[in-house]
């Protein structure tokens, strides 16, 4: 029996698809989930959503979010998700190397240290999908 994946933002029900794996990045690192997982609530970080659907591999970059897991059925609420086919490997790099470069500048104290580091981690998420583009 399938999982059924289903991807929501703010703006749109980004995905509903039938799927035979589903990986997430955890605010504690990466897990995945199978048909009969137990059930669960996990906080997302940004990262790579892949899902495998007959024989293939479909990646996303997600933003922060949540999962939610139960009776074969992935919703996953995020603040945003592109497609791998969506993202350019060198723009995204470039992005993701000026955002290290203002985190670098600012302390820990500062108050825009909080906002840059997340940028940096939206950045590398996106780096790290566009780097296995099709």
């Amino acid at each position: 029996m399938p999982l059924t994946l289903e991807i929501v933002t703010p703006e749109q029900r980004a995905l509903t698809v039938q799927c035979d794996e589903v990986r997430l990045t955890g605010v504690a690192g990466g897990f995945g989930i199978r048909p009969g997982h137990t059930p669960l609530v996990a906080t997302l970080a940004p990262g790579e959503l892949a899902y495998d659907a007959a024989g293939s591999t479909h990646r996303y970059a997600a933003g922060e979010g949540f999962a939610e897991v139960s009776d074969d059925r992935v919703r996953v609420l995020v603040e945003e998700v592109l497609r791998a086919d969506q993202l350019d490997p060198q723009r995204t790099e470039r992005e993701l190397a000026e955002a290290r470069k203002k985190l670098e500048i600012l302390g820990p104290d500062d108050p825009d240290y909080d906002k840059a580091r997340a940028w940096v981690e939206h950045a590398a998420a996106r780096a790290l999908v566009a780097s296995h583009r099709p």
